[in-house]
């Protein structure tokens, strides 16, 4: 057992941090899979109604179509798929008292269960109610816990219109014709930022003894990544004002726009990294965050290229455009589609849907009736 009480609490604290960083991304990709499937029937009850609008049946509706798309997904929900079994991570503490501080922390989840009986007596029910360990902290109010702003509401629901907006409203011609100097400001400045941020603060902490022992330089990578996340609106409005030439306006906007989704594939390769090593540089890790840094930003390029494509095909080889409140719904649920998919597969979300904006705006734009393509450009200039 160790005998300094404060490295005591602060290995205690990264363990508890560590199993409730694993079940919050076990929840986040379960809820942009229940979300996914909820656009996915949205979508199905936009085709439907625009197919009844051609052929009509004579004993079939387009509501009675989708109660029963309804019915079979919840179907599927309640027999075919199992729910995830928390127990053994509701478990995992309190700990033996042999090891670290002997469970001087509380659990992160509490299951209490208990049988019940029924009038004849008898043990046929069974009640269980959990609960779960929110936060340490020691003056904590009812008002401070609902002003906390929650971060899946931001990522989920905020987050990708503003980055599919940047996107779809991106001048193609400039960004294309300058798209290697933009690469390359945004892969390697976006990199040298983050490495040369994440060593700097990295030497600091070596001199503060409290800091050294707990914070490692994956940790400070990882905030070096965060904040090489950056967005010049007051450069780019500047540049609007004095009309500065197109070719240095796309530059500093095709890096802005790349450089966000970067940031954050960048920065969940380093948590892989700080999850694989011990502390010590781990080449093996290193080049395994690196793979997955690829991988990440390949497949979720693919993902929002891919539903890109579906959806242009879609808007071309139909006569949808004669209806352009269903076409604007459609194109909408399909680019919110790519958000949820390439986060529920466990890609990054945020790559997928601004190439998905780009490919829509190259694509489907030119497929669009008049009025969709107002709606559309009203709706990315929205954020």
């Amino acid at each position: 057992m160790s005998s300094n009480p404060y490295e005591c609490l602060a290995n205690e604290s990264k363990i508890i941090e560590k199993h409730t960083e694993q079940r919050i991304q076990n929840d986040h990709r379960m809820d942009n899979f229940i979300l996914l499937v909820y656009v996915v029937l949205l979508s199905l009850s936009v085709i439907t109604i625009w197919a009844f609008k051609h052929r009509r049946f004579r004993y079939i509706h387009e509501t009675g179509l989708s109660v029963v798309y309804g019915l079979i997904v919840g179907l599927i929900f309640r027999y075919a798929i199992k729910s995830p079994n928390y127990s053994v991570e509701s478990h995992v503490f309190p700990r033996k008292s042999d090891e670290a501080c002997g469970g001087r922390l509380p659990p992160e989840r509490l299951i209490v269960e208990f049988p019940v009986r029924d009038q004849h007596g008898k043990f046929n029910l069974s009640m269980s109610f959990r609960y779960k360990f929110e936060q340490q902290s020691d003056f904590d109010s009812l008002i401070n816990n609902k002003a906390t702003f929650d971060p899946e509401f931001f990522f989920n629901v905020l987050l990708p219109p503003i980055i599919f907006s940047a996107g779809y409203s991106m001048k193609r011609g400039y960004f294309f014709k300058n798209i290697g100097a933009v690469l390359t400001y945004a892969f390697c400045g976006t990199l040298l930022s983050a490495l040369v941020v994440g060593i700097i603060c990295y030497g600091f902490t070596r001199g503060i003894t409290s800091l050294s022992q707990t914070l490692l330089l994956s940790d400070c990578l990882l905030f070096g990544a965060i904040i090489s996340a950056t967005d010049p609106v007051t450069v780019l409005a500047i540049f609007s004002d004095l009309k500065v030439d197109v070719n240095l306006y796309a530059l500093v906007f095709g890096e802005s726009v790349l450089n966000d989704a970067l940031a954050i594939a960048l920065a969940q390769s380093i948590e892989k990294y700080g999850s694989l090593s011990v502390g010590n540089f781990d080449s093996q890790a290193f080049l395994s965050s690196v793979l997955n840094f690829f991988v990440m930003f390949g497949g979720s390029f693919a993902i929002g290229v891919f539903i890109g494509c579906v959806t242009s095909l879609l808007t071309k080889f139909t006569h949808i455009k004669e209806h352009p409140l269903l076409e604007t719904t459609l194109f909408v649920l399909m680019s919110y589609s790519t958000f949820l998919f390439a986060e529920a597969v466990g890609f990054t979300g945020i790559v997928s849907v601004l190439f998905c904006g780009i490919t829509q705006a190259h694509y489907t734009y030119n497929n669009l009736s008049n009025e969709s393509k107002v709606w559309t450009k009203s709706v990315s200039m929205f954020p």
